[in-house]
């Protein structure tokens, strides 16, 4: 897949069709919640693995039934469509 940084308007129109997630002008960002530590640690394990396969590298905060991720592409100084692609990924997985 090709790594193209968008500007802020073409981030803003692809938000919606992830849902949930927000642009804080540095990353796109989510948390999802779990019903216990050990299932949010279980996802944040399966979203490594999913990153590394793909060799892109989100943040990842690992709290209380809850993980947020942050994702922009770091070699851009953006966020790029390899940053949606990778998100849609992690939706699979939750």
């Amino acid at each position: 897949m090709e790594r193209r940084k968008l500007d802020p308007h073409e981030i803003e129109t692809m938000l919606p069709t992830l849902g949930g997630w927000s642009y804080n002008g540095e990353q796109i960002r989510k948390t999802f919640k779990f019903g216990s530590y050990k299932d949010g640690l279980v996802f944040a394990v399966a979203v490594g693995q999913l990153a590394d396969r793909m060799d892109h590298h989100p943040d990842l905060f690992i709290g209380y039934q809850r993980v947020e991720v942050g994702l922009n592409t770091h070699d851009l100084g953006g966020i790029s469509t390899f940053d949606f692609e990778l998100a849609r990924q992690i939706e699979n997985l939750a």
